[in-house]
């Protein structure tokens, strides 16, 4: 296998291994553009019981770009993680790496950048007896949403709100934002149990508590990057923590509509995006910009407009681990992202 070779890492059981087809794949168009390119791209399927395999595989490529949830299939992460670091170390160019997964994709990124122009009032929350001291206060300000240290698919994000904001104790209205889920109504002491598996260790030690924005009636924006320039632009108009009507259930989230990055309504983020933003962020989480990721993206929810009735986006989440889909117009611009860091045959 030549050193110039591209390895896509994505999950997968053996007999798909074995197979190793990418027209098979959810990313049989991105292989079709490095072919187009001449650049070779091969599929690099994982699971931690051939991780071993995938390592030898990996060390023979230049460069691997991966897409894996933080939990897959029941396990974490971890094996695979210590398996990139070692491949980077070795020379081969890692995308995204596992430390810039843990600057940029897990939720502390909304505490650390609480006070730049796309923050909201973000708080950390290090142990249960601070949850049970500091939610009922803020909770008189309105809904909070509880996010775990690090997921995807809403899984660990809840939103919470007095079922009486009259009262300073009482019963709660929680809804959690994996899908399928419905409201329930609890008091504080059994959200205390249901949220007390996210101050054990193995699933960050901590909660993220952020302001609810009462926007996300309008929708989120999700906009894609390849390093610091943006690719394109996910809006999905109702998504997992989306409120019903009175009286209604929620409505189940609807579907992501794609656009390149030339959509005039998102014209004014691009530009904040590329000139601004993603400096301020890297600067802040310290983070090189040689080490972004090739692909990422940042999703954000829609703010209370200033007073010249200018929009303002308030920054939800950061997606690093497992970027897919996207939206066809960031494969031109991976591909060409990708081909400029390899070395030179």
């Amino acid at each position: 296998m030549p050193r110039s070779t591209v390895a896509l890492l994505y999950p997968g059981d053996r007999a798909l291994r074995e197979r190793r087809d990418p027209a098979e794949s959810r990313f049989a168009a991105l292989f079709e553009a490095f072919a187009h390119a001449g650049t070779p791209a091969v599929p690099a399927i994982y699971h931690d019981d051939f991780a071993d395999e995938v390592e030898a595989q990996l060390r023979a490529c230049a460069l691997v770009l991966v897409w894996c949830n933080p939990v897959e299939g029941g396990r974490r992460r971890d094996r695979l993680d210590a398996m990139l670091r070692r491949a980077a170390d070795a020379g081969v160019i890692v995308s995204a790496h596992p430390d810039a997964i843990l600057k940029l994709g897990t939720k502390d990124v909304l505490f650390d950048t609480r006070d730049l122009p796309f923050g909201s009032e973000v708080h950390r929350i290090d142990t249960l007896d601070q949850l049970e001291a500091q939610l009922p206060v803020r909770l008189q300000g309105g809904a909070r949403v509880l996010k775990q240290h690090r997921g995807h698919s809403g899984i660990g994000v809840w939103r919470v709100e007095l079922a009486d904001r009259s009262r300073s104790a009482g019963l709660l209205r929680v809804r959690h934002a994996q899908r399928g889920s419905e409201e329930e109504t609890m008091d504080l002491p059994s959200l205390l149990a249901r949220l007390a598996p996210y101050f054990e260790a193995a699933n960050g030690g901590h909660l993220i508590d952020q302001a609810w924005q009462p926007r996300l009636v309008d929708g989120m924006v999700r906009a894609y990057l390849v390093e610091d320039r943006v690719a394109g632009f996910g809006h999905q108009e109702i998504n997992a923590l989306h409120p019903g009507a009175p009286g209604q259930p929620a409505p189940q989230p609807g579907p992501r509509l794609y656009y390149a990055q030339a959509l005039p309504s998102f014209r004014g983020l691009q530009a904040l995006l590329e000139t601004r933003w993603v400096e301020m962020l890297r600067e802040r989480v310290g983070l090189p910009r040689e080490r972004l990721p090739l692909l990422w993206d940042c999703d954000f929810l829609f703010g209370e407009r200033g007073p010249d009735g200018a929009e303002r986006y308030v920054l939800c989440e950061i997606n690093v681990s497992s970027v897919s889909p996207f939206p066809p117009s960031a494969i031109e611009t991976l591909v060409a992202a990708v081909r400029a860091r390899l070395p030179a045959n």
